[in-house]
């Protein structure tokens, strides 16, 4: 009788690869959202159109590009640092532009905000978690 070699049956990069997808699909829902609904966000958040249209694009391309990154059977590190990187920025501008007086927010935008920023710090904390364990 031959002997079969044991195959690995787990992907260690599953939980990198869950946080990038959960944030690809997270951000680019929230892009599409700021590019299609920009009048009413504005009206209940206090935050400008041309705001959320140049924040709305910009997230729509940052979700895809997330997406691709978690993709292939061996993520690229390089390219996780670099989500990782753009998330804790983002979420540490979020909550600077705020404190600064930089958005004119209602209160409830300003929750919006907060909310958004934690999320962020939440995936990119994941991701980093992720890569980590991965080796």
């Amino acid at each position: 009788m031959t002997a079969v070699a044991a195959v690995p049956t787990t992907d260690p990069y599953r939980l990198v690869r869950l946080a990038l997808r959960l944030d690809a699909v997270v951000t680019t829902v929230n892009g599409l959202a700021y590019l299609a609904l920009a009048a009413p966000i504005n009206d209940l958040l206090g935050l400008p159109v041309a705001l959320q249209y140049g924040i709305g694009a910009f997230l729509t391309v940052y979700g895809v590009a997330v997406w691709l990154i978690a993709r292939p059977a061996v993520v690229n590190r390089t390219a996780v640092l670099a989500a990782v990187t753009l998330n804790a920025l983002w979420t540490v501008a979020s909550v600077a532009e705020l404190v600064a007086g930089g958005l004119e927010a209602t209160t409830l935008g300003a929750v919006w905000v907060v909310m958004q920023a934690a999320v962020v710090g939440g995936f990119a904390a994941l991701q980093w978690l992720g890569l980590r364990k991965a080796g």
